[in-house]
């Protein structure tokens, strides 16, 4: 049994069914989506700061004219007066997405991961901002994650895509599930594809930082199923966050997923946006490593190696260039953080940050190195060299392992020369 015994049925589309998750900052890169478009799978990019990710990419200034708007603001702890302009929003999305959908070359379709918990100072405003202009912009579909916001859906009713565009959402409870639907079919308008995130995957997670032990993927894929036929509704499961073999996936697809969405083993892979040095990080994690602390200003936990240099800040909060989890109100609780520290540190040492980081500035830097639970496997994936660094696959290395390995097998890539 394997991956492609099976294929995803999306529509009136079918996928190879291998989904690429969306990770952020600009690590899921239009290069690694596109690396699954062309392999006849789906490939996610990620919106998370996407008017920086624009500035990296594009040499365009949209954070360093914001930061040169609010400078008279840096020193002030009340954030209140931050806000992105919407269209400088909108032409960063849409210039993103349309430079990696112009470059499709395969069967396949490049999804969009947006993140809700991007409050970005006016929550509905930008978060519409952002959905709309992907859309314009012919994105293929709309993963909502990271916030499960009921009225998201309202803020897209009037596109012309509404019902054209695939949209998905990612869910890791069958309550949560229930309670999104409600709204959903008061709209006539139900997700195309439900991802079931479990506890054992990386970045935000789902469940409480103590807790998370107690819940299973399988069995949260299984609730989900069983209640999606209750309903009598026919919308794709896809499970996602542990899968780490093509014997895994093959197992859940055996047992009626629709697809599988994987993202750890991709973390190391030539083209993610993580710099090379940090990919190595990765590759020499061990379990001990990784760690699920609530250090995130968004409330929920996070799953990342302990060794991140995110976690050992204490810088001052980069609102007025960046501030994409700035609240309604201005606020964050890292500026909270801050402040606090900057009023008990004493002279002479340095500032110490303790329970909240700037998350904005940790992941725009890469230093904020969220990680799945089987970071520690990667190892057993690839070749360690002679110098002891360890070989970097490429994203079709990877992707092939997943759809043709059976029996547990791990087909490593092969060595140079």
């Amino acid at each position: 049994m394997k991956v492609d015994n099976f294929r995803f049925q999306l529509g009136n589309r079918e996928y190879v069914p291998i989904i690429i998750g969306g990770m952020g900052v600009n690590i899921s890169t239009t290069e690694l989506a596109l690396a699954a478009e062309k392999l006849g799978g789906v490939g996610h990019i990620s919106d998370a700061e996407v008017c920086y990710v624009c500035d990296q990419l594009f040499s365009t200034s949209y954070t360093t004219r914001k930061r040169r708007k609010y400078s008279y603001n840096v020193d002030n702890p009340d954030k209140s007066d931050l806000h992105f302009d919407l269209e400088e929003v909108a032409e960063a999305q849409k210039r993103y997405v349309e430079h990696t959908v112009s470059q499709k070359s395969g069967n396949g379709a490049i999804f969009l991961n947006c993140m809700e918990k991007l409050t970005m100072r006016s929550s509905s405003e930008t978060l519409k901002a952002r959905l709309s202009a992907a859309m314009d912009a012919g994105i293929d579909g709309l993963t909502l994650a990271a916030g499960l916001n009921l009225r998201t859906l309202d803020l897209i009713k009037d596109h012309p895509r509404f019902h054209d565009v695939k949209l998905g959402i990612i869910i890791s409870s069958q309550r949560a599930l229930s309670i999104f639907l409600k709204r959903a079919i008061k709209l006539e308008r139900l997700p195309d594809y439900i991802i079931v995130e479990g506890p054992l995957a990386g970045g935000h997670l789902g469940f409480g930082p103590e807790d998370w032990h107690a819940y299973d993927l399988r069995t949260i894929v299984s609730d989900v199923i069983a209640y999606l036929k209750k309903e009598e509704l026919d919308i794709p499961v896809i499970p996602a966050g542990g899968i780490f073999t093509g014997s895994d996936a093959a197992a859940y697809l055996d047992s009626g997923a629709a697809a599988v969405q994987v993202a750890t083993r991709f973390t190391i892979a030539r083209e993610s946006g993580l710099p090379d040095n940090v990919k190595q990080h990765y590759l020499n994690a061990e379990q001990e490593d990784i760690v699920i602390n609530t250090v995130s200003p968004t409330g929920y936990p996070m799953r990342m190696l302990k060794q991140s240099p995110t976690l050992r800040y204490g810088i001052k909060p980069n609102c007025e260039g960046l501030g994409y989890l700035l609240d309604n109100n201005g606020s964050c609780s890292y500026i909270e953080a801050y402040y606090e520290a900057l009023e008990q540190k004493e002279a002479g040492k340095p500032l110490r940050v303790s329970g909240k980081t700037c998350l904005c500035t940790g992941m725009a830097k890469y230093d904020c190195w969220t990680c799945g639970d089987t970071t520690y496997r990667l190892k057993e994936t690839t070749h360690r060299l002679d110098d002891g660094s360890w070989l970097l696959p490429t994203a079709e290395d990877i992707f092939l392992d997943y759809q043709f390995s059976t029996g547990e097998e791990i087909r490593k890539p092969s060595l140079p020369g």
